[in-house]
């Protein structure tokens, strides 16, 4: 057998892959890119477009340092990486947000490798068998270090999984809810085996553990952060401390984190010896900051700011089609949300197709269901909501609301010219004679927090918000059921209906691939008629790069430095 630490990625798909996973697998396989560029801005949707000169990038989409003729960047050993969005939070549990985990990835590296379309494959975990009994059993070496020398042990993984998937220990860990949805637990079997308990077949828990599995120091973090009750937190580079190819040599909350390469890493030695991230909010800025050759590579760039890159000396605009579909739930234990026909008159009220033109210059398209194209058991014969005013306002008086007044809450900065979408939609909406709606613009977090608050009407602050998912694993379990099931009540869904809940539910049992994906499309049909969410668009993700980095951007919206060279 080839030595698992001489090859980046062993593109094994284990037997469980045979499951319903394969056909997310394969329905995802030629449905990531698109060739007429129609989105821009979250990180998490990559395609294979690009909106650079293909000419000039090379087959892998990047960039050809010779075409630069800037011979100053010819060796690049350190990067700036500019996001949308800082790390508010220290631990790497409390969160579940792309901009997070591209920081943290780093740090606390994924056990294993996913490829959108293609699967998961070995990284530090080297092997996997499903034992027929709603358990996995994970291979681990034995002498891959943590940042401060610790040795890695299962132990270690199965802490860090059930910290994750239970409410009470150390965090409330959104990514329990959202990544690790059937996941049940896990426990050390000996120093390099972890056994995975779930409730789900087995190819459903391999794409959640696949994506969302990561390990920290237990004793490490128990003894100096109180880690089973409380985040871990602190303002210096000694917080950080994963098994990732980069150890944190630098913090500044808020503003800046900068790492190194670890010397100890147990695999390839990654690609720049040091690499900042830092973030801007405003898209000109990061714009502003490439063309001036303060950053290296920039996220979530509008379009109005792609011709600014394209025209600067050194850097271009690479754009992918992404998983991510945007959208405000309505959460349906307060009024007037708990109305299907105030939501159905809600989703009438506005023009999806208008606002893709007009405030994304095309770069999305119109949805009416959960998961964007491409995606596991996505309904092609659902089409979107179209704007019906007049059905909308009979839709109001059949509620019984006729008169009400709403917000919409909506971050800025962190989705393509988010804000100005929520301003548009909210116009929109208070056009009805009989609803009047404001739009409340506010920071992210703001949003992140209220789609992890759940449905207690004494939690709710924003009952109707903006947020996007990309529902990265290729499935549509993953962009449904932490916001639509709460089965065993660790979930914190946004929406409560029983028929939805146990359709979804249902589909987690099915072994057979084809059954599944029939099933999942039932869902769609249930979520497009109960219109839980007010459905708006999937949208494309814009980077902006330095010519001289060779790297592809990911469906998923990841950005992994072991993926670039220069």
């Amino acid at each position: 057998m080839q030595d698992w630490r001489s090859v980046k990625r062993r593109k094994v798909l284990k037997a469980t892959l045979g499951t319903s996973a394969t056909m997310g697998l394969a329905a995802l396989a030629g449905c990531t890119g698109d060739d007429d560029g129609d989105g821009t801005e979250d990180s998490d949707d990559t395609g294979d477009d690009g909106t650079g000169d293909s000419d000039d990038t090379g087959d892998d989409g990047t960039g050809d340092s010779d075409d630069t003729g800037d011979d100053n960047m010819s060796d690049l050993d350190e990067i700036t990486i500019t996001l949308s969005q800082f790390p508010d939070t220290q631990d790497p549990l409390d969160h579940i947000t792309g901009d997070y985990f591209d920081v943290f990835d780093h740090i606390y590296e994924p056990l294993f490798d996913f490829e959108p379309g293609e699967g998961i494959f070995s990284r530090v975990v080297t092997d996997w068998e499903a034992q027929g009994d709603g358990t996995t059993h994970l291979t681990i070496p034995d002498d891959v270090s943590f940042h401060n020398g610790d040795t890695l042990t299962a132990e270690d993984i199965a802490w860090t999984i059930n910290r994750t998937v239970d409410p009470d220990m150390g965090v409330a860990s959104p990514i329990g809810a959202f990544g690790l949805g059937s996941i049940q637990g896990a426990e050390a079997v000996d120093e390099t085996t972890v056994s995975v308990e779930y409730s789900a077949a087995p190819g459903l828990a391999e794409f959640e553990f696949g994506n969302y599995a990561r390990a920290m120091n237990r004793q490490w973090a128990i003894d100096n952060f109180d880690a089973e009750n409380e985040a871990i937190a602190g303002s210096s580079p000694d917080v950080f401390n994963g098994t990732g190819p980069y150890e944190v040599v630098d913090f500044t909350s808020g503003e800046e984190i900068v790492l190194e390469a670890f010397d100890d890493y147990w695999g390839e030695e990654p690609p720049f010896d040091r690499v900042t991230f830092n973030a801007d909010k405003q898209s000109s800025g990061r714009a502003a900051s490439l063309e001036a050759g303060e950053t290296d590579l920039t996220i979530n760039i509008l379009p109005e700011d792609v011709a600014t890159i394209n025209n600067a000396s050194g850097v271009e605009v690479r754009q992918v089609t992404s998983f991510r579909t945007v959208f405000c739930p309505m959460k349906n234990t307060v009024e007037p949300y708990d109305s299907q026909e105030f939501r159905q008159a809600i989703n009438y009220a506005v023009d999806n197709e208008a606002i893709v033109q007009n405030v994304l210059s095309g770069f999305g398209e119109p949805v009416g269901q959960p998961v964007a194209p491409g995606i596991n058991g996505y309904a092609p014969d659902i089409e979107p909501y179209e704007q019906d005013v007049g059905m909308a306002e009979s839709l109001v008086s059949e509620s019984g609301y006729g008169g009400v007044e709403i917000t919409l809450t909506a971050p800025q900065g962190r989705y393509l010219n988010d804000a100005n979408v929520a301003q548009t939609a909210a116009d929109m909406i208070d056009q009805l004679e009989n609803v009047s709606c404001e739009a409340n613009i506010v920071e992210f977090p703001v949003v992140s927090d209220e789609n992890s608050f759940g449905l207690d009407p004494d939690d709710i602050v924003h009952p109707f918000f903006m947020i996007g998912w990309g529902t990265i694993t290729g499935d549509a379990d993953y962009g449904t059921q932490g916001f639509f099931t709460n089965p065993d009540g660790n979930n914190t869904p946004v929406f409560r209906d029983d028929e939805l809940e146990q359709a979804i539910l249902d589909s987690q049992q099915m072994q057979d691939p084809e059954e599944r994906t029939q099933q999942l499309q039932q869902v769609m049909q249930l979520a497009h008629e109960k219109a839980p969410w007010l459905y708006l668009h999937v949208q494309e993700s814009i980077y902006g790069v330095n010519e001289q980095i060779q790297w592809e951007p990911r469906e998923d919206e990841t950005v992994y430095i072991w993926d670039m060279s220069a």
